[in-house]
């Protein structure tokens, strides 16, 4: 019984992606309107989003030179602690391998927190851009009475129903 059952999954799924198409079908019978949408296009192309991308370029970037810096000073007193750690007395070498794998901690720290800041911070923008292209989406669907806008796109999407582009016009024009 398992076995027949395991077969049947397949079938379950052509069977289902078939209902969802002739949803589609006896809604543009039935006279309503759909409409797909990039959300990733908008937050990447708009110019709220490009705006978005510089603003946390220059928030972050004395924290990733920082960082960056931080490691190349590690890189360089490990270095520094191979090529002298034959002829220097073995409690200095210890205490300096102490003293490199402290900072190379505290900076691994930093650098998550940085990553996690950064992280907050984009989606923060996201947000904000995401509750923008909610109000020009809105203004679209109801200018063009469009019934149904889904955000992810199918297999194939015939090109005439992605509004994606109008969308993000609209959103650079929002005030």
């Amino acid at each position: 019984m398992k076995q027949v059952l395991m077969t049947n999954w397949p079938k379950f799924g052509i069977v289902a992606v078939l209902a969802l198409f002739n949803s589609f079908a006896m809604a543009q019978d039935a006279g309503a309107r759909i409409a797909f949408v990039n959300a990733e296009k908008i937050f990447a192309e708009s110019n709220m989003a490009k705006a978005a991308q510089t603003r946390l370029q220059n928030e972050f970037a004395k924290r990733q030179n920082e960082i960056r810096d931080g490691a190349q000073k590690i890189k360089a007193a490990a270095e520094k602690l191979d090529r002298d750690a034959a002829v220097m007395p073995e409690a200095e070498r210890i205490r300096k391998q102490r003293e490199l794998a402290d900072f190379d901690r505290d900076l691994q720290r930093k650098n998550r927190e940085l990553n996690d800041d950064a992280a907050q911070r984009n989606a923060e923008e996201r947000a904000k851009i995401a509750e923008r292209a909610g109000i020009a989406l809105r203004q679209i669907a109801e200018q063009r009475k469009i019934d149904v806008i889904f955000q992810e796109s199918p297999a194939y999407l015939n090109p005439k129903l992605d509004i994606t582009d109008d969308v993000i016009r609209a959103l650079n024009n929002l005030k």
